[in-house]
């Protein structure tokens, strides 16, 4: 494995060289093995079309995910996967497509842009809405400049100094201004749980419906295979059903909070 690059202080994007061709599609995880440590459920964030290699984009908040970023050119990782549901990328040609991300949740989305940018003349309007905390906390700032030549990008951060020059403000209110048709749109949303409890409102507002919203509930994955019970979230199990849903499907519990 390699470091693609430090993303910020404590994200880093990691590239593994399989030693066989590893398939998958947008919004699928794997499960990372740090020997002597333990496995975490982690997005892929990397380009499907390219089957020789597997890219994953990680934040250092517990001890195997810590190792994860801690580890150099060469060294082994242990893979399993890939695992769950996906974005609706195929079934989505034709429509508008408008992208929400918060924080770390524009990695799962990354391979989605990846493909409508490779398929661009097979989708209409297209908009990335991003928020962070603040710049220091933006992810591949040189993909989002050259994403440009094919989307509509906002990003937003929460917290800024002086010297910045974009928006600031929380990424839900800046879908009033996406420049998409929302009778043809499908939005595709991840981020913090709050995020995007305010993010699926802000769309029905702006006249979507719920059917032509997909989110990713990426919590508490342990298993992957759905036995072990951690990510059960309602009658569904977020590791084997999910991690993206379509908003119909789970609208009857998604604000529920002892959920």
């Amino acid at each position: 494995m390699s470091v693609e690059s430090d993303e910020t202080a404590d994200v880093a994007t990691l590239e593994l060289t399989p030693p066989s061709a590893f398939a998958f599609i947008a919004g699928q995880f794997n499960m990372l093995y740090v020997f002597g440590l333990g496995e975490t459920a982690i997005s892929i964030s990397g380009d499907a079309a390219e089957e020789g290699r597997i890219v994953h984009t990680v934040r250092a908040v517990g001890a195997v995910s810590s190792a994860i970023t801690r580890l150099c050119r060469d060294q082994v990782i242990g893979v399993r996967g890939p695992y769950g549901s996906y974005w609706p990328v195929a079934e989505s040609e034709g429509s508008d497509i408008i992208i929400v991300a918060g924080g770390l949740g524009l990695a799962p989305l990354r391979p989605v842009i990846y493909h409508v940018l490779a398929h661009r003349e097979q989708y209409g309007k297209v908009a990335l809405l991003y928020g962070a905390r603040g710049p220091g906390e933006i992810l591949y700032r040189r993909e989002l400049e050259a994403w440009r030549r094919g989307v509509d990008i906002t990003v937003t951060v929460d917290h800024a100094a002086a010297d910045w020059r974009g928006n600031v403000g929380v990424v839900p209110a800046m879908i009033p201004r996406a420049p998409v048709d929302p009778n043809r749109a499908v939005a595709m949303v991840c981020g913090p749980e709050i995020m995007m409890r305010f993010t699926v409102d802000a769309l029905r507002q702006r006249g979507l419906a719920m059917d032509r919203i997909s989110i990713s509930m990426e919590r508490n994955m342990k298993c992957a295979i759905g036995q072990c019970g951690h990510c059960q979230f309602g009658p569904a199990f977020v590791c084997r059903d999910g991690p993206v849903f379509r908003f119909d499907r789970i609208a009857p519990f998604f604000n529920i909070r002892e959920i």
